[in-house]
């Protein structure tokens, strides 16, 4: 069934990117190399500001979808694999030249495998369905490494080189799907979002753009230190504890027509935001005295945060775009987010990490000293990915100082996170078809939701 083969190809995409990103930090640590952190981590938004130029130039004209997935999953699965061996050798700067050019190959895949699945099913509507699998996908990698012990090792990058591998050689099997520009003649202006750039000269969506970018700076916080925070306060398993936050995003995503009904673009929005506020000053507050519910909650609001804020964006976006400019829309949307709001985030975060948090390195290598070495089973350690524990004999005036610098870390993406929501709370007014936007047909009354109510 092809829905089948598409739902495991969005399993596998995510699998491979789960595997390693989420707690890179901590083997990058491990393997005295967190000055080059934020540089590894830059290796995502770069490739995605570059993505779009190669899936325009090349993938949508010239190979079948499914081959060119493929070979550069191949590729990056030999890129990955020596990414692993600079990590292990203490070479950073060839880590993270490894690690761009492996997301280089990883990032195109995301375009390619949303055209393969859109040209291989007859109903839009069932799209959802094969991409939930892409979020449960990152879920069984989190558990995975967790269950394994495997978070602060170079293995999450083994075995992200081999699920590469396995998902280059399964893309060989998918349905076949020709290039979908091929013969069309090449148009600079779109490739390069002009088109989609003019959508600027509305205010309302040129503030949606900035605010967006802007909201992301503090998103990369998380994303490079929510693991170091868990493992630190005494989490044995951050890998595993942090698919919480994929695992309340499938909620969520179910959510968001009956909400987008009741609230519109801009609620919609300002709740995203609002729970980025929150998130961050639960891992604040919830630092010194390393409260488990707090750091915990501070996870599962990444549900509210990713599907409130960028399922909603991509909604509005949609719906203001003309037709003949809705891609161009997208992927300005996602080369202002993902890419260069995400790439100046993790410069910030990194800055900050490297003047405030002096003495956590200390304090990992204290807990990992004092740690018992005691051999847990793999649904053992599962079954510790919801609780907290420091091991005895750890410096209690270590701990205090560290935590105390872990609050002053995660408070300053928290005021930028607010300090942006209020820009957007005072500046963004605008008026969605909310009906349309949820792909709801026309009635006898007209569009379903009432045309022109407020966002």
């Amino acid at each position: 069934m092809v829905t089948t083969r598409l739902s495991v190809m969005m399993f596998l995409q995510f699998f491979t990117w789960g595997a390693w990103f989420v707690t890179l930090f901590l083997c990058m640590a491990a393997e005295d190399l967190g000055d080059y952190t934020p540089r590894a981590y830059q290796s995502a938004p770069i490739a995605a500001i570059i993505a779009p130029l190669f899936l325009g130039l090349i993938a949508d004209r010239l190979f079948p979808s499914q081959i060119v997935q493929g070979v550069l999953m191949l590729l990056g699965a030999g890129l990955m694999w020596a990414a692993a061996g600079a990590v292990e050798a203490g070479d950073g700067g060839l880590a993270v030249a490894l690690f761009i050019a492996y997301m280089l190959c990883y990032m195109p895949t995301l375009g390619l495998g949303n055209s393969i699945a859109f040209a291989n099913i007859d109903d839009q509507n069932k799209f959802p369905a094969i991409r939930v699998w892409g979020t449960i996908g990152w879920i069984v990698a989190g558990l995975l490494v967790g269950g394994l012990g495997w978070d602060a090792t170079t293995k999450i990058l083994y075995l992200a080189a081999g699920a590469s591998a396995v998902f280059g050689l399964y893309s060989f099997t998918l349905p076949h799907t020709p290039p979908p520009a091929k013969g069309k003649p090449l148009d600079m202006g779109s490739l390069l979002m002009v088109d989609a750039f003019g959508l600027m000269k509305s205010a309302p969506f040129a503030v949606f753009i900035i605010c967006s970018t802007l909201i992301c700076i503090p998103l990369a916080y998380y994303y490079q230190y929510a693991s170091g925070i868990l493992a630190q306060t005494g989490f044995t398993q951050p890998a595993s504890t942090m698919t919480l936050g994929q695992m309340s995003e499938i909620v969520f995503m179910l959510l968001i027509p009956f909400f987008f009904r009741r609230l519109g673009v801009k609620w919609m929005i300002l709740i995203g935001m609002a729970a980025w506020v929150a998130r961050y000053l639960l891992f604040a507050f919830g630092a010194p005295d390393q409260v488990t519910w707090m750091l915990l909650l501070g996870v599962v609001l990444h549900g509210i945060c990713y599907d409130f804020f960028f399922v909603t964006g991509f909604m509005y976006t949609d719906q203001k775009a003309p037709a003949g400019v809705r891609n161009q829309a997208q992927s300005m949307l996602v080369f202002f987010t993902q890419g260069v709001g995400m790439l100046i985030g993790y410069e910030v975060a990194g800055r900050l990490f490297k003047a405030t948090m002096t003495r956590q390195q200390e304090l990992a290598d204290a807990i990992d000293a004092a740690r018992p070495a005691t051999e847990l089973g793999y649904f053992e350690r599962f079954g510790e990915m919801l609780s907290r524990r420091l091991p005895e004999g750890v410096d209690q005036q270590l701990l205090a100082e560290t935590m105390e610098q872990w609050k002053d870390f995660w408070l300053t993406p928290a005021y930028m996170a607010a300090a942006i929501m209020v820009v957007f709370a005072l500046a963004f007014w605008d008026r969605v078809d909310r009906g349309a936007a949820l792909g709801e047909p026309l009635d006898e009354t007209g569009p379903a939701g009432g045309e022109g109510m407020p966002a």
